[in-house]
Formats: structure tokens, C-alpha cells, sequence
């Protein structure tokens, strides 16, 4: 859940960041082999084909999207089932051990010691989310949103839209999402991101975009407070 007790003062904050919100998967964990595993599994299991590329193909999209997908591959259950199954495989593997990216758990705690709010983004369902959150510290994310609880997932823009105005609810500020940073790791991700107004940022890593409007970085291992502040301040210039 959201924490309420993060202070926020937006004249205060020495710092042009405003705020930052995370994708999950692929981007903080990497969580992407568990998805393709519980994907190629569950094809197999009714008897259909699935390859690598068709997996990767779904890095990134809404959970609907991606169980359509495999309903044509083969799978017979329906959308909710298929999206059930896959989560339970994915949450069973976070519970065993989070797959952190590098300099990921850094940055998270960098941006928390600075006073910058942050939220979570994911098109995965709550029951994983929730399974990360019990494994962090508590305040880290002042607002989270989840696959299930937008009507249009990425590479629409209504889940930054609504990670943005969560956060202003819980901390009482506006934000200018030209001054909010995004990252993603994904092709829906990014778009839906850079769609959204933000700063995005590609991490790439199962899959590669490419070039496009937003800034490409090899590793988080490579970015501080400072330097995020720097790539506002430039583009602001």
C-alpha cells in the first residue's frame, strides 16, 4: 500500500527531479525470464507451439493482451485463467529470490534519502506487487499501480497518467511530468511513458526498442541523483 507519512515540499527540494516512477518487470527485477518460462510452460501443457520470438514479442504488454496471444497459440482457458496461472508462476519465483537489477535497490534508496517520491508502474497484477513490497522497504513507493487497476495498459499512457496523479494525491504537489523521469525496459513500456509527458528513460534488456524519443542508458549502475537532475536541467536549458 501507498505510504502516507513521506514529506514533500516542492520549494524546498534542491533537486529539479520532481518524481520518478519505476516499470517493474525488466527494469528493477528481471523478471522477464520467469514470465517467458510460465508462458512456454503453460503452451506446452495444452499441447501448442510458442517460440523465443513470440515470447519476447509480449515483454512489456498488458496481461489481456499477452493471454489473447496464447489463447491463439493454443492454451484453452480463458483470458482470467491464463492470466492467473502465469502470475502465480512469476509470484512463486519472486518469493523465492528478487532478481534485482544492477544499481537497481541503489537508485530506489538514492531517491528516497533525496525526498524524491516514487512510484511503481507495472502491467503485472497486484498479487506480484505485493510480493515485492513485503521484500522492501516500506516507504518506498508512495503510490503504485498495477495491470488490473487501469483500463488501457502500455503502451497506452494511462498508467503514468494515473502513477502521476496517485502521487499527487498522496503528497499533495503537482507534478510537471516533463520534470517526473520514467524508466522502462520495454517497447509498450517507453511509449507509454514518453507518451505519458515524462522524462523516459530505456534500460534496455530482453528486448530493445531502439531510438525513439526518449534517452537511452546502458545500466542504472551508471546513474545518481545528480545526473538525473542533469538530464532536466539540459532539456529544460
Amino acid at each position: 500500500m501507498p505510504s502516507t507519512s513521506f514529506a514533500f515540499d516542492t520549494n524546498s527540494r534542491p533537486y529539479p527531479v520532481q518524481a520518478v516512477l519505476w516499470d517493474m518487470d525488466g527494469t528493477l527485477i528481471d523478471t522477464e525470464p520467469y514470465w517467458i518460462a510460465a508462458e512456454a510452460e503453460l503452451v506446452a501443457l495444452h499441447g501448442g507451439s510458442w517460440s523465443d520470438e513470440q515470447a519476447h514479442a509480449l515483454v512489456g504488454c498488458a496481461l489481456p493482451t499477452g493471454a489473447r496471444v496464447l489463447q491463439e497459440a493454443g492454451v484453452s482457458l480463458s483470458v482470467r485463467e491464463i492470466i492467473d496461472w502465469l502470475s502465480e508462476r512469476v509470484a512463486t519465483g519472486v518469493r523465492q529470490h528478487i532478481p534485482w537489477r544492477p544499481g537497481a535497490r541503489e537508485l530506489l534508496a538514492a531517491m528516497n534519502e533525496a525526498g524524491i517520491p516514487q512510484a511503481l508502474v507495472t502491467m503485472s497484477e497486484r498479487s506480484i506487487v505485493n510480493d515485492l513490497l513485503e521484500r522492501i522497504p516500506e516507504d518506498t513507493f508512495q503510490a503504485t499501480v498495477t495491470g488490473e487497476e487501469v483500463g488501457q495498459g502500455k503502451p497506452n499512457p494511462e498508467p503514468y497518467v494515473q502513477g502521476l496523479r496517485l502521487l499527487s494525491a498522496q503528497t499533495g504537489s503537482e507534478f510537471d511530468p516533463a520534470y517526473c523521469i520514467g524508466f522502462e525496459d520495454s517497447d509498450p513500456g517507453i511509449r507509454s511513458a514518453s507518451a505519458a509527458g515524462l522524462h523516459a528513460v530505456l534500460i534496455p534488456n530482453a528486448t530493445d526498442p531502439g531510438q525513439g524519443p526518449w534517452r537511452r542508458i546502458a545500466s542504472l549502475e551508471d546513474v545518481d541523483v545528480e545526473l538525473m537532475g542533469e538530464w532536466l536541467v539540459r532539456v529544460g536549458a
